[in-house]
């Protein structure tokens, strides 16, 4: 017969587990063991991006061509669309963990949230400001320092777009937010109160201005040479970033440097074919066929993919003019621009199609 070795010390305690009450709390432990064990594939399946965007201005023909030409499926993003209708909500989307990424969302709305502590992060400029201060043809206005007392169109109190012409009028003619009445819209309301005389000036982009047909204006100034004026600087302002919550970008970060590889193709795409961009445009985004051809020809100047040392700094600096003109508050964490997506994604091979 086979010999076993002696029981040793302390034995009875390891098999008294055994017993009819441990008995059943051990098997309790090895079954919930094995459900995550087999769960674990399931878990371990990313669960697609979600991606928002404002659904007008730039950001819905970048959108939809975006959407349309698949490149983020390309470079191996699963990624899933939500739209807005309001310029600030992809922030706010952002911020309550409604979606993990955004494009062209407003530069000021973000350092806004940001400063209170949402973990949120930048990591894209997306968007320059080809913003132009225009006032109807026939208007007395003649200067942007008679703006004072007036009535003037722009996106909504806190997007980039207003934090940018405040900052500018109250810097280069001593123009305060108080001392006009800010009227916000999207781009084809604004265009409206202009038609109907329900403001004295606008905000307008410059594809907006060129889509008019109904009113002709007169420009008084420019975003970038405003901008310029006031900042001493050759630098052009952001009104778009792109904003990702720091727990996708910390967790997943080839993820965003895909997506910004997926963006620049669009780009390069769109820019060598605005036939088929103006084709898009009027087939998702419903706009008339003059009015995508103008964007098409726009496209270039609208949208960017960039985010070397320049462009971070001219954000800095946007927010400190925001504060300093007592528009925004509050500062800026010291983490809130990723680099390490961007300059992965110079590595991402482009794809043409």
């Amino acid at each position: 017969m086979p010999s076993f070795p002696p029981r040793r010390p302390g034995r009875t305690a390891l098999l008294s587990v055994f017993q009819p009450g441990r008995r059943a709390a051990l098997l309790a432990g090895v079954c919930a063991t094995a459900l995550t064990v087999l769960t674990a594939p399931l878990q371990a399946q990313a669960a697609p991006v979600r991606i928002g965007y404002w659904t007008s201005g730039v950001s819905l023909g970048f959108g939809a061509v975006l959407e349309a030409k698949g490149y983020l499926k390309a470079h191996g993003v699963d990624a899933t669309f939500v739209r807005f209708s309001d310029v600030n909500a992809p922030t706010r989307a952002l911020a309550a963990n409604a979606i993990d990424l955004a494009f062209g969302a407003a530069a000021a709305s973000v350092f806004a949230t940001a400063s209170e502590g949402v973990p949120v992060k930048i990591f894209l400029a997306t968007q320059p400001a080809d913003v132009q201060f225009v006032v109807p043809e026939d208007s007395p206005i003649k200067s942007l320092s008679e703006f004072k007392g007036k009535k003037v169109g722009m996106s909504p109190a806190g997007s980039s777009v207003a934090s940018i012409a405040q900052a500018v009028l109250a810097g280069n003619y001593g123009i305060q937010p108080s001392d006009f009445s800010l009227v916000g819209g999207n781009e084809s309301r604004l265009a409206q109160f202009l038609v109907q005389k329900q403001v004295d000036g606008a905000a307008l982009r410059s594809v907006t201005i060129a889509q008019l047909k109904e009113l002709k204006v007169r420009q008084l100034g420019t975003f970038a040479g405003e901008w310029q004026k006031y900042t001493k600087s050759d630098a052009v302002p952001y009104i778009g970033v792109g904003a990702v919550r720091g727990d996708l970008v910390r967790q997943h970060p080839d993820d965003v440097a895909k997506i910004i590889a997926a963006m620049r193709d669009t780009l390069t795409w769109g820019a060598a074919h605005p036939d088929e961009v103006a084709q898009i445009l009027e087939k998702t985004a419903n706009l008339p066929a003059d009015d995508a051809k103008v964007y098409a020809a726009q496209w270039r100047n609208m949208n960017r993919a960039a985010f070397d040392q320049s462009d971070i700094d001219t954000l800095k600096r946007e927010d400190a003019l925001f504060v300093s003109s007592g528009i925004l508050k509050g500062k800026l964490p010291d983490d809130l621009f990723v680099t390490g997506p961007y300059q992965q994604s110079k590595s991402i091979k482009e794809i043409t199609q």
